[in-house]
């Protein structure tokens, strides 16, 4: 008790708002008193004592849970129930026992992780010795040793390393999708108080002092190292710990995730809730039959009443019977392993399978009806190639299919690819502009060089000035490394070194870098390169007055063209999912021209549609559009547009991406796609689902998506109607039984109807059930049509399901009522009895659900097959086996009905009134279809009988040349990195990118698609192939 009691306290104190956190350097026990959370870390949610009452409570806040709950407390009362309790009590243990083993198993795994984290083990200088601890046994103020390639314990604040000027570098992309370094403040004693900011979740950002013998110094982000982030390319070390555990900013990041919820489940809570109050007021009607019921002497007629109420409260509880919300689980979960299981959506070269991060929203996919994008290593590789450039008013590019051979410069990058050679005959043969050219371009950089095994690596800040310095170092000007005071060179295989006086570094306001270095004979040069427009601002006959200045002492050496690759196969998606009239807006950083031209190449835009205008604020205008393209939003913004859309329009939105910059939207969004790229796992994170590569979206959508929405919409129509059908026979038989509230089925076949009887056949329906299969869903993309205009369940289909279900339940009862009213046996003995005719309905209305199931079903497979005949037999096994002398010897009062299925179901007349109700029931079902298949055929009608026609799968899709877009408009070029490192290069802070590597998931042999075979029955093109 006094430990809890402590930890009471303890948590009541820390919710006192931190102001400002103190802390000294090596000191546990002045910073015990503060009471700061320690480093360990905390993500399961149960232990061994709280498991059963924390979870049993968590499910009983489920209205469901609750409602059946009550139910059964309704039943315990003799006065009320006509039902035993276990017709309750059974299927709710069952559910609650799945549930709990699914949390349980949730939990362990979360305990495992945890475990694993906090038992990392990491030096800690204690009394001034390295020791050995445990993670969760560091404290704030602590001081510890990283060697290379080890997480980062806490958020450090570093103190020295093992690089020149305490330079360390890190690796963040899992973080916030960034690759940085960091500088230490050379503390060669760790003796030292710090003030500074309380935790938040702050990635870019830290204020706070350090106070060292008297002296005050600022800190800011640089010199704070992350937990979350990785120690790369130093030998080791020391970090002063200023958040543990809880506090990081790495856990104050990881807040719960916005729950998401299907359309489809907010319609059917809504069906749900007022079926539910429906059927309970059939109870109040009954109140007014109750005077054909003889009543005891001296009972009261309105508490009667007030009984027979609440009897049909428990009876008509089977509307909703509560294996309705295990059986749309188990859908939903077989439907995401589905995805995780798609061959065809495995990405090869980075060993990246797909996966559905929820299970609560596959149906929702579906009904996608706006798209939003991210474009740089969405809809692009975010891989730069240097293709084209314009030197002294001469332009070189692909003048022909022949690669450049740079076997005479030994420097160059192998991978590296050219094709026109006159570039390099200028080149050899001295021209001064090629020249200088490629001399800017391999000086006006803030690249790093590395050497590893005699070969020359490249680290730079973003992927298109890297292809620049490529481009010169193929060229035969190779940049080999830099100081913060020179650069060397290799030019034209003589070893050159520039100094190095300044550094315009590059920002978004700039939008230009500029270089100024002497050369060995002494001359002073400024080198600029930026976008086009800004170059252009200054050089354009209209600015007289800037053109003047700029001119005076720079000439124009050329212009570059710099490609960012698309994805193999994204205009094809793109092209099948505007056939699928799914809207999609492409939300990018970049300006508006090098956004118009990813437009085109990527065929959202085509030269046949109207001048491209510019829309502010004007939602419903935009919507109108074929295209939308949004540049220079922040992640912010994209999320407004995002949050915009759902608001105005009601339609099911998507977001995909693969940045932290494109969380917020993602997360915004109804569906959250993320990419698994070149810029971290932040997106992924935070997604519903993910893969590789754009062009698996199409996959994701049109048949994935469709098939899930169609059998989660199958599986409701089908289960509300075997539902309503066996509940509104219990209607019409209070008619007889004077209101009564007596069932008309065996308590045990109520108990088992949903559980055993009809529960596996619609979950094999709903797992495998399609259409037409994807071959034909990849050919008509129209088939996803209905799922955004919600056809296949809504209310009007909720009412239809309302009324089949009454005609149903009419048959059901009136016909074996009729057929067994004064009918005797074979040998003249009397059948008409209660016993009998319960089981006649009942055998009845699991045969007419069984053949309506079958009648539902495009798509027959074993497992499918199996469910159905083995709960028919199962059906008759235990109506055998509960009728039979044995069990009503050993359990008289739970199995009254003895010998009734010997004794009836050996009649003709039996079997042929089970023959005929089936008939009747499902003839204006088969009536219907086909006059609606003749009349009005729907486009799915329309497919499948193509399909059958074909009797094979379609034909290839004829692969379509792309067509060249002839325009006028030049080709944009921006820099897609931000403000640049030139500070960090002047003062020696040298940035370095480690090359990541991945260990192979699975081995290639063992996947269909390790050879790339490309798919027969898509429209796009795998990445070895051209169209």
């Amino acid at each position: 008790m006094g430990s809890l009691l402590s930890a009471c306290r303890i948590n009541v104190e820390k919710k006192k708002v931190e102001e400002e956190r103190h802390l000294r350097a090596n000191d546990r026990e002045y910073n015990l008193s503060f009471m700061y959370a320690n480093n360990a870390i905390k993500t399961s949610k149960y232990n061994v004592f709280t498991f059963l009452p924390l979870n049993l409570f968590e499910q009983f806040q489920r209205l469901a849970n609750a409602y059946f709950v009550f139910l059964l407390i309704l039943q315990l009362i003799p006065q009320i129930s006509s039902l035993s309790w276990f017709t309750t009590v059974v299927p709710l243990l069952l559910v609650l026992s799945i549930t709990l083993a699914k949390d349980l198993s949730d939990d362990i795994t979360r305990h495992k992780n945890d475990k694993h984290v906090n038992n990392r083990k990491v030096e800690v200088l204690i009394n001034g010795e390295l020791k050995s601890e445990k993670w969760m046994n560091v404290q704030v103020g602590d001081i510890v040793k990283l060697e290379n390639n080890e997480f980062v314990t806490a958020d450090l604040l570093l103190l020295s390393s093992s690089e020149p000027l305490n330079l360390i570098y890190i690796e963040t992309a899992e973080l916030d999708g960034l690759v940085t370094e960091h500088v230490g403040v050379n503390m060669n004693l760790f003796i030292c108080e710090v003030r500074c900011e309380p935790p938040n979740n702050r990635l870019d950002k830290f204020t706070g002092t350090l106070t060292v013998r008297g002296e005050t110094f600022a800190l800011d982000n640089e010199r704070i190292l992350l937990r979350g982030c990785t120690l790369r390319n130093t030998e080791w070390c020391f970090g002063l710990v200023v958040f543990g555990g809880p506090d990081t900013k790495l856990m104050q990041n990881s807040g719960k995730s916005i729950f998401k919820r299907t359309s489809i489940d907010h319609l059917m809570n809504f069906l749900v809730i007022d079926k539910i109050f429906n059927f309970t007021s059939f109870a109040f009607e009954g109140n007014s039959f109750i005077t054909f019921l003889p009543r005891a002497d001296g009972a009261n007629a309105s508490l009667s009443a007030f009984l027979t109420f609440w009897s049909y409260v428990i009876i008509l509880n089977t509307v909703v019977p509560i294996s309705l919300y295990v059986s749309v689980e188990i859908l939903r979960l077989g439907n995401s392993y589905f995805i995780d299981w798609d061959c065809k959506m495995y990405h090869v070269k980075s060993n990246t399978p797909a996966q559905a991060r929820t299970t609560t929203l596959n149906e929702e996919l579906g009904q996608i009806k706006y798209i939003f994008s991210d474009k740089t290593g969405t809809l692009t590789q975010n891989i730069m190639t240097f293709n084209r450039c314009s030197i002294n008013g001469k332009s070189y590019g692909k003048s022909s299919k022949k690669k450049i051979d740079f076997s005479w410069n030994s420097l160059a990058d192998p991978k590296f690819c050219f094709h026109d050679h006159k570039l390099v005959e200028a080149v050899k043969s001295g021209s001064p502009e090629v020249r200088a050219f490629f001399r800017l371009l391999a000086l006006c950089h803030t690249v790093m060089a590395e050497e590893k095994t005699e070969e020359l690596f490249y680290q730079a800040q973003s992927p298109d000035e890297g292809a620049l310095v490529t481009a010169a170092r193929n060229f035969g000007f190779v940049f080999r490394s830099r100081t913060p005071e020179t650069i060397s060179l290799v030019e034209m295989g003589v070893p050159t070194t520039y100094e190095l006086l300044a550094v315009l570094d590059f920002n978004n306001v700039r939008k230009r870098m500029s270089v100024i270095v002497r050369n060995p004979e002494g001359k002073l040069t400024l080198y600029c390169k930026g976008a086009d427009t800004i170059i252009f601002e200054r050089l354009h006959p209209l600015s007289s007055k800037l053109m003047e200045v700029t001119t005076e002492h720079l000439n124009l050496l050329g212009a570059s063209a710099v490609e960012d690759k698309l994805q193999d196969g994204v205009p094809q998606t793109i092209e099948q999912l505007a056939k699928a009239d799914i809207k999609i807006w492409v939300l990018t950083g970049d300006k508006q021209e090098t956004a118009e031209n990813i437009g085109y190449s990527c065929n959202m835009l085509r030269e046949e549609m109207k001048e491209i205008f510019i829309v502010l604020e004007l939602l419903r205008t935009a919507c109108m559009c074929q295209a939308v393209i949004c540049c220079r939003v922040t992640p912010l913004q994209k999320a407004q547009v995002v949050e915009l859309v759902k608001k105005h329009k009601k339609a099911v939105t998507l977001a995909i991406g693969d940045g932290a910059n494109d969380v917020s939207m993602i997360k915004t969004a109804h569906i959250g796609v993320g990419i698994s790229g070149q810029e971290g796992m932040q997106a992924v994170l935070s997604s519903d689902f993910s893969f590789a590569q754009f062009r698996y979206l199409q996959r994701l959508l049109l048949v994935h998506g469709r098939w899930s929405y169609l059998r989660m919409c199958k599986f409701l129509r089908y289960f509300f109607y075997k539902n309503f059908t066996f509940t509104f026979v219990h209607f019409w038989y209070a008619f007889f039984c004077g209101f009564s509230a007596q069932t008309v089925y065996d308590e045990w076949f109520i108990t088992l109807y949903n559980l055993i009887y009809a529960a596996l056949p619609v979950i094999g329906l709903s797992l495998f059930d399609q259409d037409v299969n994807d071959r034909w869903s990849f050919q008509y993309p129209q088939l996803y049509a209905p799922g955004q205009l919600n056809q296949y369940f809504s209310k009007m289909a909720f009412a239809r399901i309302l009324l089949h279900s009454c005609y149903s339940s009419l048959i059901l009862f009136f016909v074996p009522w009729a057929a067994m009213c004064d009918t005797v046996r074979d040998d003249g003995k009397d059948i008409a009895d209660y016993q009998s005719f319960a089981l006649l309905a009942q055998t009845c209305l699991l045969i007419v659900v069984s053949v309506q199931l079958g009648l539902d079903t495009y798509y027959w497979t074993a497992v499918s097959q199996f469910f159905l005949w083995g709960s028919l037999s199962v059906y008759f096994a235990v109506t055998f086996t509960m009728y039979s002398n044995g069990m009503y010897l050993i359990f008289t009062s739970s199995f009254p009905f003895i010998g009734t299925a010997r004794n009836s179901l050996n009649q003709p007349n039996i079997w042929l009134t089970i023959f005929l109700t089936t008939i009747l029931c499902i003839l204006p079902v088969v009536a219907k279809r086909f006059l609606f298949i003749q009349l009005k055929p729907t486009i799915n009608d329309k497919v499948r009988h193509k399909a059958r026609q074909a009797k094979a799968v379609p034909p290839p899709a004829p692969r379509k040349v792309p067509r060249r877009r002839i325009s006028t408009r030049r080709s944009g070029y921006a820099f897609s990195h931000a403000r640049g490192y030139g500070d960090l290069v002047t003062s020696g802070r040298f940035l370095r990118i480690p090359v990541k590597t991945r260990s192979a998931l699975f081995p290639h042999t063992d996947t269909p698609v390790a050879d790339s075979t490309p798919q027969t029955y898509r429209t796009i093109y795998e990445g070895a192939q051209s169209p």
